[in-house]
C-alpha cells in the first residue's frame, strides 16, 4: 500500500503540473488523493493545512510583502538607480553595473526576483537599449542579476525555509545570505564588464557633485527598509515579524510623505496586489503543509536519502547530486513549495555529509533562484522577455556565459562553507 500511496502522491503531483494545474492545488489534491488511499481521514489533512500556516513566524511574510510592494511602487527603484549610477556608472558598460548594483540594493527591500526584475528591469531595459546595447544583453543582465534577490536579506523564502527545516535561526538565516548576495553580485559585475568591453559598449555619463549628494541622500532613506529588518533582528531588538511590520510602516511613511510620486489613493492598489500575492503564498504553505504529511507518513523522505545515501558515500558526489535535483526541480516549479517539499527530503542528506543547515539553505535559494531564469517555468525569465518583448529561446541561447558564471559560483557555495557560515557565526554565536 505505501508503494502505491507514493506512486499516487508523487504521480498525480507530476501530472498535475504538466497540465498546468495551479500548484496550491495540485499539491493539495495530490495529497488528497494519496490520504483517500491510505485510507487517512480527509480531516487530518485539512488540520495539516491549518497547521502549516499557524505560526507566528510567518506572519512576517505579509508586512515584507507589503513594505517590497509599497518601496517598489512609491519611486524606489528609479532612486537606487540613480544611486547606482553615482557609485559605477562611469566605467565602460556602466548601464550594465547599475542593473546589477540597482537589483543588489533593491534584493534587499523586495526579496523576490521577480519584483526585482518587474521594477528595475521595466526601467533599465529600456534605457539600456537606448544606449546602445543589445536588448538580449540587457535582458541577461537584468533576471541573472535579480537572483541577488533571494539571497540578500530580508527575503521571505528564508522565512519559508527556517519553517520547512524546523525552525532555524532567521537571524543567521539572513546573515548568512549577505556575503553571497553581495559576492554574486560582484562576479556579475566581472562577467558583464568583459562583455561590454568585447562588444564596445558606451560608458556612463558624468554626475555632478551637488546631484550627486541628493541622489545619495534620496537613495539613503528607501536602503534604510533594509537597515530596519537587518538591525533589529541581528540585534534582538525585534523578532522578525516586528521588524517587518516597523519596515512596512517606515515604507508607507517615507513612500507617501516623503518621495510623493504616487498618491495616497494608489494605497488601494498596492494592499490589493500584497494581498494576491500574500493568498498565493499562504495557499501553497497550506498545501505543501499536507503534501508533506503525506510524504512523511509514507516514508518518502527516508527513502531518497537512503538512495542517494546508497548510490555513493562521497560527499562530493552527494551534494552535486543534491545541486542537480533542486536545479531540475526549480525549472519546473515555483520557489516556495519546493522549499517545503524539499527540505525535509534533502536537508537529512546533506546534514549527514556534514553540511550546516544554514549553508543548504543558502545554496537552496541561489539553485531555485537559477531555475526562476531557466526555461520552461522560470518565471522572472518571462517577466524580462515580456519588458523586452524578446523570445525566450532568442535569450536562452545568450545566457550562456551567465549560466557558467552562476554555476561556478554555486560549486563555490557548495564546497566553501566559510563563505555562508562565517558571518553568522561571528556576529551570532
Amino acid at each position: 500500500m505505501e508503494t502505491m500511496g507514493i506512486v499516487i502522491l508523487l504521480g498525480t503531483l507530476f501530472i498535475f503540473l504538466i497540465i498546468r494545474l495551479p500548484i496550491a492545488f495540485a499539491l493539495g489534491v495530490s495529497a488528497t488523493l494519496a490520504a483517500l488511499y491510505m485510507k487517512i481521514p480527509l480531516l487530518i489533512v485539512a488540520q495539516k493545512m491549518v497547521s502549516g500556516v499557524h505560526s507566528f513566524s510567518l506572519m512576517a511574510i505579509p508586512f515584507f510583502i507589503l513594505a517590497g510592494e509599497l518601496m517598489g511602487q512609491g519611486g524606489i527603484s528609479k532612486r537606487l538607480i540613480d544611486f547606482s549610477n553615482v557609485i559605477i556608472g562611469r566605467v565602460r558598460g556602466g548601464l550594465s553595473m547599475v542593473n546589477i548594483l540597482s537589483s543588489m540594493f533593491f534584493g534587499g527591500i523586495s526579496g523576490s526576483s521577480v519584483a526585482d526584475t518587474s521594477s528595475i528591469g521595466s526601467i533599465m531595459i529600456p534605457m539600456m537599449e537606448e544606449q546602445g546595447y543589445d536588448k538580449d544583453y540587457s535582458v541577461n543582465v537584468t533576471i541573472t542579476s535579480s537572483t541577488q534577490g533571494v539571497l540578500i536579506p530580508p527575503s521571505h523564502n528564508m522565512i519559508i525555509y527556517s519553517l520547512a527545516a524546523g525552525g532555524l535561526s532567521i537571524g543567521k538565516l539572513f546573515l548568512g545570505g549577505i556575503i553571497p548576495g553581495v559576492l554574486l553580485g560582484v562576479s556579475l559585475m566581472v562577467l558583464s564588464y568583459v562583455i561590454a568591453v568585447k562588444r564596445g559598449y558606451p560608458k556612463g555619463e558624468k554626475i555632478s557633485f551637488k546631484d550627486s549628494i541628493r541622489i545619495i541622500r534620496e537613495s539613503a532613506l528607501g536602503l534604510m527598509t533594509a537597515v530596519i529588518v537587518m538591525g533589529g533582528v541581528i540585534s534582538g531588538i525585534f523578532t522578525a515579524t516586528e521588524s517587518a511590520a516597523i519596515a512596512a510602516i517606515y515604507a508607507f511613511v517615507i513612500t507617501f510623505f516623503v518621495y510623493k510620486d504616487i498618491h495616497i489613493r494608489e494605497m488601494k492598489t498596492i494592499l490589493s496586489n500584497s494581498l494576491k500575492t500574500l493568498s498565493l503564498v499562504m495557499a501553497v504553505i497550506a498545501t505543501s503543509s499536507a503534501f508533506g504529511y503525506m510524504m512523511a507518513y509514507l516514508k518518502v523522505p527516508q527513502l531518497i536519502t537512503n538512495g542517494l545515501l546508497n548510490i555513493s558515500s562521497n560527499k562530493i558526489v552527494i551534494l552535486l547530486l543534491v545541486n542537480i535535483i533542486l536545479l531540475i526541480l526549480g525549472m519546473i516549479m515555483d520557489m516556495a513549495p519546493l522549499i517545503l517539499i524539499t527540505t525535509p527530503i534533502l536537508l537529512p542528506v546533506v546534514t549527514k555529509v556534514g553540511m550546516d543547515p544554514i549553508q543548504f539553505g543558502i545554496l537552496m535559494m541561489l539553485n531555485l533562484g537559477i531555475g526562476l531564469i531557466t526555461p520552461p517555468v522560470g518565471s522572472t525569465l518571462f517577466v524580462g522577455c515580456s519588458i523586452a518583448n524578446i523570445s525566450i529561446e532568442k535569450i536562452a541561447k545568450s545566457l550562456k556565459p551567465f549560466y557558467i558564471m552562476l554555476f561556478i559560483y554555486l560549486m563555490c557555495l557548495t564546497f566553501i562553507p566559510a563563505m555562508t557560515t562565517w558571518l553568522p557565526n561571528l556576529i551570532l554565536k
